[in-house]
């Protein structure tokens, strides 16, 4: 009975194993400023970071200020691929539109091509407030899991 307990505890084990899932967040940030001023880029950590380093629980009793130092907290390994922005000097520019998708298609179809699997796609945006604003971006996380 123990030999078939132990068994079944391993195989259990596995299967624990294969549920086991692993995800990493690519983001695409494009540009649109006005007049092509902006910077527009591809974002893909090298490096993995563990949250509770830099986590602090907020209680009535322990109200104090998470001390977490900005330089630990960056990732100073990554992969930046460069993409063009919405508008240039004439204004929105289609063909800039159409090479980003071309390159973000690229990367998507890499990740999978190393068994990565899409699972998420989010995208917000901060546009244009009026004149004068001249800040604005377009952002797409890519949530790939294995």
């Amino acid at each position: 009975m123990k030999k078939l307990l132990f068994i079944a505890f391993i195989v259990m084990a596995g299967s624990l194993e294969l549920n086991a899932q692993q995800f990493k967040v690519i983001t695409s940030v494009e540009s649109i400023v006005p007049n092509g001023l902006g910077r527009s880029r591809i974002i893909s950590a090298n490096e993995d970071k563990d949250y509770k380093e830099f986590t602090s629980v907020q209680t009535e009793d322990d109200n104090s200020r998470n001390k977490s130092k900005r330089d630990e907290i960056r990732v100073k390994n990554f992969e930046e691929t460069k993409l063009l922005n919405f508008y240039n000097i004439g204004g929105i520019r289609f063909q800039n539109i159409a090479a980003n998708d071309a390159l973000i298609t690229s990367k998507i179809n890499a990740m999978v091509a190393e068994g990565w699997e899409l699972a998420f796609v989010t995208s917000a945006v901060e546009s244009e407030g009026g004149k004068g604003d001249g800040q604005g971006i377009f952002i797409t996380r890519y949530i790939f899991k294995k």
